[in-house]
């Protein structure tokens, strides 16, 4: 049976390498998809996720909200599947042939997750998280969530699979 998600060395383009000055944080994993769209392919990485996944989202937005971190749909909040639309909560910023760039910036830390298909014949599908710490609840916040991130990351990409 093939490996559906794997860990990989961070995978970063030259236009992902300019996202942010610092990079605090970083990891890739990938998966195999020749099927799918990018459109097709980001919608399944961040819109369909398991409800224990979902259950643990509320469980950080609680925590969250009480140190003043956002919780809250932006005012510019639209589902379309164009720069400045977003999927589930996370913006879009950039989108080409073989990449999507989606993120969120808050006053702890930057995200972005970047989805690139480089078109290999297995695992071409490369899901990259790049975190910039703003300040230490930053830091904070990313060694709490860490454990999570892995297994929330890990099953949102599996879910991209299409051999």
């Amino acid at each position: 049976m093939p490996i559906k998600v794997k860990e990989e060395k961070a995978y970063l383009t030259e236009t992902s390498r300019q996202l942010f000055k610092k990079i605090d944080f970083i990891d890739t994993f990938s998966t195999t998809n020749h099927t799918n769209t990018m459109m097709e392919i980001s919608n399944l990485v961040f819109n369909t996720s398991p409800k224990w996944v979902g259950f643990l989202f509320k469980i950080r937005n609680g925590i969250v909200k009480l140190f003043g971190l956002k919780t809250s749909m932006p005012k510019d909040y639209n589902t379309k599947f164009e720069v400045g639309g977003y999927i589930k909560f996370f913006k879009i910023y950039e989108i080409t042939e073989n990449e999507v760039v989606l993120g969120a910036n808050d006053s702890h830390l930057n995200f972005r997750a970047i989805i690139n298909n480089t078109h290999s014949p297995i695992h071409n599908i490369k899901v990259t998280t790049l975190v910039q710490f703003n300040n230490s609840m930053g830091r904070i916040y990313m060694s709490i969530i860490k454990p999570f991130h892995r297994l929330v990351v890990i099953k949102m990409v599996k879910q991209a699979y299409n051999n």
